[in-house]
């Protein structure tokens, strides 16, 4: 299999790649991040912002014509928005999640016509519960969102703190820490999987939708900007380390962060088969799903429009949205 592997890595090195969908109009900006609007049409329904990770790449919600949750809600009327992070400038060294949330997310939300339906994937859901500390927003909702770090089997979380332990000489060295850092915890969470993948790649009929899907989910996760070294630091030493989320001890501007509290409509999905961020780690809010997706597999994979994308659709309509 390790040679299939190896073949397979090859192939995905050499093959063509369609030409990445159209950029929608920036809405707002601040710093070097951007709100992308991708329904221009006039709407007397509420904004949904959809915040991604600050780790990878935003197109992961807007991955390609077919696999896009941002441009399906937006195909259903909804007034849809995506963050772009963008790439972390060198004065930016400083911010940490906190800011990213105050400086970044915050300013762009208030530029909205109307409180937002927030919906956060992965860490962007643990960044969206902070920006509802700030200002209620009209509906919240997470997917696959770290919150509850101890709900981390015990022994992946010492792995992941010890990684950083390892790396943090260099990332202070450097002033941010790499996308390296973050591939190489994600890959040891399940390594055999890597090797499957790519011998599994090998057997794909080129130019097939299911080379073409391969294709981009690969190169998303293998591409984005680096962390701030702040937020790095933040992530790796208060969120893994100290469950500073939690156990309700994260605070903006002196209020604490607890999306459980919150009394406008929340949602939350998990998946019982995430490998990144277990069903055991995501805030349970006033709705709650368990899905048995993969973390990817939850925004990309091919049950999500059905069993991801249709329960969000209907529940943001439900809230105006």
């Amino acid at each position: 299999m390790r040679r299939s592997a190896l073949r397979g890595l090859r192939k995905y090195q050499e093959a063509a790649r369609p030409a990445p969908p159209p950029m929608p109009p920036i809405f707002a900006a601040a710093g070097n991040s951007r709100l992308l609007r991708f329904n221009s049409a006039a709407s007397n329904r509420a904004p949904v912002v959809f915040v991604p990770s600050l780790i990878n790449p935003p197109r992961v919600l807007d991955l390609s014509p077919e696999r896009s949750l941002v441009r399906a809600m937006a195909a259903a009327g909804h007034d849809a928005y995506l963050v772009d992070w963008g790439t972390p400038l060198d004065d930016d060294k400083g911010m940490d999640l906190t800011a990213h949330v105050a400086d970044r997310l915050a300013p762009m939300i208030a530029a909205l016509p109307q409180p937002p339906i927030l919906v956060g994937y992965c860490l962007g859901g643990t960044l969206v519960a902070g920006a509802a500390a700030l200002s209620p927003p009209r509906a919240l909702a997470t997917i696959a969102t770290p919150w509850h770090f101890d709900g981390f089997p015990e022994q992946e979380r010492a792995d992941i703190v010890a990684l950083w332990t390892r790396s943090q000489g260099t990332c202070v060295q450097m002033g941010y820490v790499p996308m390296e850092v973050l591939q190489s915890g994600f890959w040891s969470l399940d390594p055999a999987r890597t090797i499957r993948k790519y011998a599994a790649f090998l057997d794909m009929p080129p130019g097939s939708d299911k080379e073409l899907a391969f294709l981009a989910v690969e190169d998303w996760a293998n591409e984005g900007p680096p962390l701030t070294l702040a937020a790095g630091q933040q992530l790796f030493e208060q969120f893994y380390g100290a469950n500073q989320t939690g156990e309700k001890r994260w605070r903006i501007d002196g209020r604490v962060v607890d999306p459980e509290a919150l009394a406008c409509p929340t949602l939350s999905i998990a998946s019982l088969t995430d490998k990144i961020v277990p069903a055991a780690a995501s805030p349970r809010l006033a709705e709650h799903r368990e899905l048995a997706l993969g973390h990817v597999g939850m925004i990309v994979g091919s049950q999500a429009p059905h069993d991801v994308w249709m329960i969000l659709s209907d529940w943001l309509s439900t809230h105006g949205g």
